[in-house]
């Protein structure tokens, strides 16, 4: 169940946030046009209005409070005022509350901030009594209803561990894992809650990551039984000490301060066991690296080229480190497709999991003085400049086909327009088939009520995208085509 301050147990946070996202009246249709307009300045300058107010200061300063707490294991004490993972969680809470109060937003488009409650029964492994499982969850209604519905996350786990999972009474402060992805999601809230975008954004600090990604999990599962509508999300986790072991003065220090890794999935292990007749599909035409996980991992990267942050993406076509999981997987089981992890670019094992200790002249524990927090402030703006291009942005064109009825050597692509009211037009993306990024654009003439388009490229030598594009600029993520005869 949820709760608001001050009140009784609510309903399910996930059905209030689709109940909140869905709400609206209806909108007249845009008008077609034929002009596929770039970034407007306004929007850029909306933007880069948000990305100037991240603080590197604020973002230490949270990650210093949170590590305080002592430990924050799921199954630390919940009664303590300043130590375990129920003060932490109202210290989260209490911060995201504040952040919507200095917004002065009233009405529907108020920040909400609730705790999103679930017990998991003890499961004989690392849940080792039932427990009660709460994330602490902050969300922006969108502003315009036919975009409301669409949810866009950003995940970070607040809970912590030491080096035996099921020890909740040591101290581990794990300042990187995960203090520094739950401080970004603290910063995005004072940043964001004061703007408007188009759908809604929902920013989640989850318990129980690390006993088995439970807070995730119980979330996620929940949101797809009642058709939550979530398109893309970012598991910011291990996002604050870029260099491992490496000298930050050093040329591969200096390097990891630039880049933080993007994992994303190729074939669908996780929602589901592909049939053998998707994977027929995807191997026939050339889809390895065209998951949804994949094209939003390819859209953070173009937001970060776009905006020239300062940490940019480097693509990593994986679901996960090895021996490491995170908690956008538990919403790609879930059935949600287009989720990737943001995880620094160097791991220094000695500062994870660890008792904080020295031994033999090596000092272990994630303890807060080895955060970075300019690289924490840029992989930050990161989430903050792709999660507004997400939000502002029409949904991607649904149906996306590209026609194989005859042998020509043209290529032929319909699809079923974007609902939204703002869109301008479509654009078709093309790459060669050993390329990982989108090389080639070409504006579909008709405005926005095209729905195909015939291009002068054989479509056995390169793959194809399909995007919307709204008035202001703002771009959707490409969708992949999928073969058909009309």
């Amino acid at each position: 169940m949820l709760d608001r301050p001050g009140s009784a147990p609510f309903v399910p946070l996930a059905a209030a946030i689709v109940a909140l996202a869905g709400a609206g009246p209806a909108s007249a249709p845009a008008r077609a046009q034929d002009a596929l307009p770039p970034l407007s300045d306004a929007a850029r300058e909306r933007i880069n209005a948000m990305l100037a107010e991240v603080s590197a200061q604020r973002l230490q300063a949270d990650v210093e409070r949170l590590a305080s707490f002592g430990t924050r294991h799921t199954l630390s004490t919940v009664d303590a005022v300043d130590r375990g993972v129920g003060a932490a969680r109202q210290w989260a809470h209490d911060e995201f509350l504040k952040a919507s109060f200095a917004a002065q937003r009233t009405g529907e488009n108020r920040m909400e901030v609730m705790l999103d409650r679930h017990m998991q029964p003890a499961d004989g492994r690392r849940i080792t009594r039932d427990a009660e499982i709460i994330n602490v969850v902050a969300f922006i209604p969108g502003a315009m209803p036919e975009a409301r519905p669409r949810l866009y996350y950003a995940v970070a786990h607040l809970d912590t561990r030491a080096p035996d999972a099921n020890d909740a009474e040591s101290d581990a402060p794990g300042a990187n894992d995960n203090a520094s992805g739950t401080a970004a999601l603290l910063e995005l809230a004072r940043v964001m809650a004061k703007q408007k975008f188009d759908a809604t954004i929902v920013l989640m600090a989850t318990t129980g990551e690390e006993q088995g990604l439970y807070g995730a999990k119980l979330h996620a599962q929940q949101l797809k039984s009642l058709g939550g509508d979530v398109r893309a999300v970012l598991n910011n986790d291990t996002v604050g000490d870029p260099y491992g072991r490496f000298d930050p003065r050093s040329d591969e220090g200096a390097w990891a301060r630039t880049r933080v890794r993007v994992f994303a999935e190729g074939l669908p292990v996780h929602a589901h066991r592909a049939t053998p007749e998707e994977l027929r599909r995807i191997a026939q035409t050339g889809a390895e690296n065209d998951s949804p996980a994949r094209a939003l991992a390819r859209y953070v990267l173009d937001v970060a080229q776009a905006h020239d942050l300062p940490v940019q993406p480097m693509m990593i076509y994986r679901n996960d480190r090895f021996l490491r999981g995170g908690d956008h997987t538990a919403f790609l089981e879930a059935g949600f497709p287009a989720a990737v992890r943001l995880t620094v670019p160097y791991e220094d094992y000695t500062r994870q999991h660890e008792n904080v200790r020295v031994e033999n002249d090596t000092p272990y524990g994630d303890v807060p003085s080895y955060i970075d927090a300019d690289y924490l402030a840029g992989v930050t703006r990161l989430n903050l400049a792709t999660l507004a291009h997400l939000a502002n942005a029409p949904s991607a064109p649904a149906d996306v086909r590209i026609i194989v009825a005859s042998l020509d050597n043209d290529t032929t692509l319909r699809w079923t327009p974007s609902p939204e009211p703002d869109v301008a037009g479509y654009e078709v993306v093309r790459r060669e088939t050993t390329s990982p990024v989108w090389q080639f654009v070409h504006p579909v003439p008709g405005g926005a009520q095209a729905t195909e388009v015939v291009l002068p490229f054989t479509k056995d030598n390169w793959l194809f995208g399909v995007r919307a594009v709204d008035r202001d600029g703002f771009r959707s993520p490409a969708v992949f085509p999928v073969p058909a005869r009309e």
